[in-house]
């Protein structure tokens, strides 16, 4: 039998790597304001889908509207398609993979991706922050999600985690604590 030992003390729990790719992903996102990343993973670690809020397929960014304030049809979110649609709808297998998925998204779900959540079979919802969560639309979603057996938890940051990464050939990726 191998000895034991030896391995690396840092790495990434499940939770903190998943996360990590829904915070890259929200890199992709041209919201000058909000950069939100979503990351689906089945029951078994497999991840099945990502995605990140910002204008629909087609739609061309030169002429998406990003201002937050002003006449309704000249701002973002008559729109905006948020990252956790963005994530289901990206998906390219079968939807019942989704069943007892977990959700990996950087801000609470709002009432619409709350239900689209519900509707893909995803039954837990991992997030960074609860900013809204006073709000009739938070309020809304995790009245669904508790009516629905949707589980969700904010993820453990205690650790105060910081990855760093690289683009540059032969450098590795570092984590700050």
């Amino acid at each position: 039998m191998s000895k034991v030992g030896g391995k690396r003390k840092d790495y990434l729990n499940w939770d903190e790597y998943f996360m990590s790719l829904a915070k890259l992903t929200a890199g992709r996102s041209k919201d000058p304001n909000t950069q939100v990343g979503a990351c689906i993973v089945s029951s078994d670690n497999r991840v099945l889908s990502c995605g990140y809020n910002g204008a629909p397929n087609n739609f061309p960014d030169s002429k998406f509207p990003w201002e937050r304030e002003g006449n309704p049809l000249e701002t973002k979110y008559m729109f905006v398609c948020h990252a956790e649609a963005n994530a289901i709808d990206n998906f390219r297998g079968y939807k019942k993979e989704f069943e007892g998925a977990r959700i990996y998204v950087d801000l609470f779900p709002c009432n619409e991706c709350a239900k689209k959540i519900i509707q893909s079979g995803i039954k837990e919802v991992i997030y960074l922050s609860d900013k809204y969560k006073d709000t009739d639309g938070t309020i809304a979603s995790k009245l669904m999600f508790d009516t629905c057996g949707v589980k969700y938890r904010c993820l453990d940051t205690s650790k105060n985690k910081d990855l760093r990464i690289s683009l540059k050939p032969d450098v590795t990726v570092s984590y700050i604590d």
